[in-house]
């Protein structure tokens, strides 16, 4: 078993970070039937659609990255980082496949953006999961994130765990 962290730089590895935001997407909408709704609001007022054609410019160096994990050559994690504020980033679209669970990808995936954040200069990390990402929650406390329910809103209103950490 080879896992494989990458920068993602290429149309290539761009249009299979396209099929795991649709696959998180969908695994979101199943998870909270009830927030169908919110959860497409949401994006929407992220400008999801435009991230994902523009994906190679928005998540790209100085400001912000895309990783890709990869699982004996497949494609089966990804994460990314934005800017949020001064000295501060946001981790989003933190997602690996059911099939590579329990493997060790989402620990490598936070690993190695918690040290690309630092490299782009950021000092603080938030980010905001629901609160029936139960081994994602877990995950972020064991790199050191804690809950602050006083971040601000990340546009998910009540269906969000806010957290943080110093880089």
């Amino acid at each position: 078993m080879t896992v494989q962290i990458v920068h993602v730089r290429t149309k290539d590895d761009a249009a299979e970070v396209r099929l795991l935001v649709g696959e998180f997407v969908g695994w979101l909408h199943r998870t909270y039937p009830e927030g169908v709704a919110e959860i497409d609001a949401y994006f929407r007022a992220q400008g999801l659609a435009d991230q994902m054609r523009n994906l190679l410019a928005v998540f790209s160096p100085p400001r912000a990255d895309c990783l890709l994990a990869r699982l004996d050559g497949a494609a089966v994690g990804v994460v990314m980082v934005k800017p949020h504020s001064d000295g501060t980033c946001e981790m989003n679209r933190m997602f690996v496949r059911d099939s590579a669970r329990g493997k060790g990808i989402g620990r490598a995936l936070v690993a190695e953006l918690l040290q690309t954040a630092a490299a782009l200069g950021y000092r603080r990390m938030l980010l905001a999961a629901g609160p029936r990402h139960t081994e994602a929650l877990r995950l972020y406390a064991g790199f050191g994130f804690v809950q602050d329910d006083n971040l601000p809103d990340t546009g998910a209103g009540e269906i969000e765990v806010r957290m943080v950490r110093a880089l």
